[in-house]
């Protein structure tokens, strides 16, 4: 018998199918998603946690451990790619500073590309 809830794999592919089914809007995910989750994960570097490196590498390793979870070959690669965009993101937010990193990640460019990034992603799911 499968797994059931968060963990089936075979529910999560058939609603991944039927929202992503259009090249172009893969294509969009590819390019779309990592400079989102790279912002948050920038962000998330100044939240300390006892025992840990920061709460980016919370978030990391529970999406890695899903995806893994998911499919252990496709997973390991995620996991692989979401971990490097970790580290990317603490080598930027520790080389900026605090106050730095937020600044720009406050400039008005930045925050108008997320929003183009985030805009894109939910125009081709309507």
């Amino acid at each position: 018998m499968g797994k059931a809830g968060l963990f089936d794999l075979e529910r999560h592919f058939a609603f991944y199918g039927a929202y992503h089914s259009n090249p172009v809007n893969v294509l969009i995910h590819m390019l779309f998603v990592w400079p989102i989750l790279f912002t948050a994960l920038i962000l998330l570097y100044f939240i300390p946690i006892p025992y840990l490196f920061n709460f980016g590498l919370l978030m990391t390793v529970v999406y890695g451990l899903f995806y893994v979870n998911l499919d252990l070959r496709a997973g390991c690669l995620a996991a692989l790619l979401c971990f490097l965009c970790w580290a990317g993101a603490c080598f930027l937010a520790s080389h900026l500073g605090f106050s730095l990193a937020w600044k720009r990640l406050l400039d008005v460019k930045h925050i108008q590309t997320l929003i183009c990034c985030i805009m894109v992603k939910m125009i081709h799911h309507v």
